[in-house]
């Protein structure tokens, strides 16, 4: 899954800067601090921070909370609905991308590249230059700028459960070479350490595939609704029909008892990056 856009659409991003400009704004006026704010209304100070600074999409619960601490007259409530778009992201993608920032399970299965939550930075680069067409250079950097910036989730939100699911293949195609492809290894086995983390390396010969249908996302919110989410050639769909997320569900379910265990997926990737 990726995300991003293929083309020059123009990006607003003054519209983050000036919500996290009013929210501070009326953060001083209450007279609190980040670090008192934050558990007022459930959210870390550097994800207070982050907002403020016009680096993060303020959650739906982070507004709400927000206006009521901080009486803040509905101007905050305003000012978000300015923000649906979001710097260097895909149109189709912006919406699951809101939702990433609340969940509270993700779970990723992934047959094409490796995730964008995973990728190192010359990784992704050699993805965005083998794009046809081609990006110009300011958009392959704001691309690449709003990836790696969602990386933050894996260590920002430590009770949120990332489980992936990902194909040997994708290590053994060696996307950018083989230091591309070492250092993105190295990289991916210092993520499995995490103790939110999980990583599942589905072998290369597996007679028994419950993911050829292709790559999926399934995701739960804070308060307990699941959606999927799946993306193709320039296009993706968000899924919030709870039949078809059951579908989605039972599939990832399978595939988790398919694919190899931590530890052998472990060794497997030790494997291939010796190898290289």
């Amino acid at each position: 899954m990726t995300g991003s856009t293929g083309s020059n659409e123009p990006e607003c991003t003054d519209s983050l800067k000036s919500f996290g400009a009013v929210a501070k704004v009326f953060r001083e006026r209450a007279g609190l601090t980040q670090e008192e704010l934050s558990p007022l209304v459930r959210f870390s100070p550097q994800t207070v921070a982050s907002i403020e600074q016009g680096r993060r999409l303020p959650p739906p619960e982070f507004v709400e909370r927000a206006e009521g601490v901080l009486d803040a007259f509905g101007v905050l409530r305003a000012a978000a609905k300015h923000l649906a778009r979001r710097p260097g992201l895909a149109a189709w993608f912006r919406q699951w991308a809101a939702l990433e920032e609340r969940a509270i399970n993700l779970y990723t299965y992934e047959c094409r590249m490796v995730p964008g939550l995973l990728q190192t930075e010359a990784y992704a680069r050699s993805l965005f230059h083998s794009l046809v067409p081609p990006l110009a250079d300011e958009q392959v950097e704001i691309q690449l700028k709003a990836r790696l910036e969602r990386q933050r989730l894996l260590r920002e939100r430590p009770n949120t459960t990332f489980s992936f699911i990902l194909e040997e293949s994708l290590f053994l195609r060696r996307t950018g070479g083989a230091d591309v492809t070492r250092e993105l290894i190295g990289h991916v086995l210092e993520c499995a350490t995490l103790r939110n983390l999980e990583i599942q390396v589905m072998p290369l010969v597996q007679e028994d595939h419950a993911g050829l249908g292709g790559p999926m996302q399934l995701l739960e919110t804070p308060d307990n609704q699941w959606f999927g989410y799946s993306e193709g050639q320039r296009t993706g769909h968000l899924i919030s029909d709870t039949k078809e997320v059951s579908v989605l569900q039972r599939r990832y379910a399978r595939m988790r008892s398919q694919a190899l265990t931590l530890e052998k997926s472990v060794s497997l990737l030790e494997r291939i990056r010796g190898a290289l």
